[in-house]
């Protein structure tokens, strides 16, 4: 039968351990909130993310961080530029002069010697080869012996020889006055001094020393963001990036992009096949075409540090909780992993077929 309040008043214990109104209250309201919160993690969705930090590079080599070098041995004579300078490409850096400073004339001096040798010789030499000429002659008569032939003969080869080798000492000497007169080091193209890291007169420097490094204006950038080595296999390139660079205000939401504020969309552009010393893989973030522009320099600057989540897949809030608090990689798109493999499967088997057919045709 049906339990009746009126039928308590036969159980005295059980009447006085009746909970109060505000306790029934209370345990109404904690029953409804974990309703709701179960509902919300069944039914709110969750996009996953794979996290990580990078900082800003440029995207040509030839744009990033680079090295000036002395061309030449010597010591730096003086300074055209200072640190944090903006010089055009062929503006004038430093110039390193010789201890010597009568070298290049006295390399000028040596070359117009050699060049004297080398006329000398030749003059000689032509007349060796006029008396081969006479002396064939007086052979041919039988008026000269062979052996006085032969010995003119050598004579001219002597002379050629001493010419050679006058050529290449001048040769050598040209390499050495033009390496000497590129005493001036110069911009490589248009950029900022970001360090001077030279000496003054009084230090040396050998050819190939770094004196300064050199940053060119208005590079190509990109974002190389470090991620974490279980989420490699669901990155692809395309996949969208949302970040937020060092120094620019911004809220990020992870599993709710979309109410995220002060964040820059990108895309991946291109994912290392071996992992970095570090132990994680890199991820190149290009901006992504049609997007709001990202933050031009001198607010974000080449070496800038960026904090970025490469979108994945959307799955329900309970699955997300479930999944990090067991420390689960993300969710793997099985179905489109083994659908891909399928389809690659199927290709190459008639691919294959077409190639029996052809041979057998």
């Amino acid at each position: 039968m049906p339990f009746r309040d009126d039928h308590i008043v036969h159980f005295k214990t059980l009447q006085s351990l009746r909970p109060p109104r505000p306790a029934r209250v209370l345990g109404w309201i904690l029953l409804i909130a974990m309703a709701i919160v179960v509902a919300f993690l069944l039914l709110v969705p969750w996009q996953q993310t794979s996290n990580g930090n990078g900082s800003v590079i440029a995207l040509d080599p030839r744009d990033r961080v680079q090295n000036i070098t002395a061309l030449v041995p010597g010591r730096v004579e003086e300074w055209y530029v200072t640190d944090g300078e903006l010089v055009k490409k062929g503006n004038k850096i430093a110039r390193i002069a010789d201890n010597d400073p009568n070298l290049i004339a006295r390399l000028q001096a040596e070359r117009a010697q050699v060049d004297a040798e080398i006329a000398a010789t030749r003059q000689a030499m032509g007349v060796a080869q006029r008396d081969v000429g006479r002396m064939q002659q007086l052979y041919g008569e039988g008026l000269a012996p062979r052996r006085d032939l032969e010995l003119a003969q050598i004579k001219v080869a002597d002379y050629g020889a001493k010419v050679a080798k006058s050529l290449a000492d001048r040769n050598r000497l040209d390499i050495n006055i033009n390496r000497q007169s590129v005493q001036m080091v110069h911009a490589p193209r248009d950029g900022r001094i970001l360090r001077i890291l030279g000496g003054d007169s009084a230090t040396m420097v050998k050819e190939g020393d770094v004196i300064a490094t050199f940053a060119p204006e208005q590079a190509v950038r990109v974002v190389e963001l470090y991620v974490d080595g279980r989420d490699v296999p669901l990155i692809h390139p395309g996949r969208p990036v949302r970040m937020e660079f060092e120094g620019w205000p911004a809220i990020q939401f992870s599993g709710w992009p979309s109410v995220a504020v002060g964040m820059f969309d990108g895309q991946v552009r291109a994912i290392d096949v071996s992992a970095s010393a570090n132990g994680l893989f890199r991820v190149l973030v290009e901006q992504k075409p049609g997007a709001r522009p990202w933050p031009k320099e001198p607010f974000v600057r080449l070496g800038a540090k960026v904090r970025g989540w490469v979108m994945m897949d959307t799955v329900s809030s309970g699955y997300e909780l479930w999944r990090l608090l067991n420390d689960f990689p993300l969710q793997y798109p099985v179905s489109a992993l083994e659908a891909g493999t399928y389809a690659g499967s199927v290709s190459g088997k008639d691919s294959s077929a077409g190639k029996e057919g052809g041979n057998a045709k």
